[in-house]
């Protein structure tokens, strides 16, 4: 069994661990995707993958807030810490706001 290149953190945190992959972050169907990179986050504008071996051939892994191994709910608002030390706060109250993806800590390590 391979590492998962995340873990879960209390209820709504979730921590990226391997560089070569990217996050793909899906909380339910209405709100939009959060691609993490190693140098940061951003919404994601491209097509979603169908399943996690298309995710893989992208170098991603989808992570569903949803699913039970996850949080197992939708959430409002989700922390997502990289690994260049920062910590983001994603509140899907604020979708096209300037506030739906704001720095919550830098240089947490």
């Amino acid at each position: 069994m391979t590492e998962k290149p995340f873990i879960t953190s209390g209820r709504n945190t979730i921590i990226h661990k391997i560089r070569k992959l990217d996050l793909l972050v899906i909380n339910g169907d209405d709100n939009p995707p959060i691609i993490v990179t190693y140098k940061g986050i951003k919404q994601y504008e491209g097509k979603v993958p169908e399943n996690k071996r298309d995710a893989k051939m992208m170098d991603m892994e989808l992570v569903d807030v949803t699913t039970s191994d996850v949080f197992g709910d939708e959430k409002t608002l989700v922390f997502i810490q990289t690994l260049n030390g920062k910590e983001y706060k994603i509140d899907y109250s604020k979708i096209g706001t300037s506030m739906f993806i704001k720095i919550h800590q830098d240089s947490i390590f």
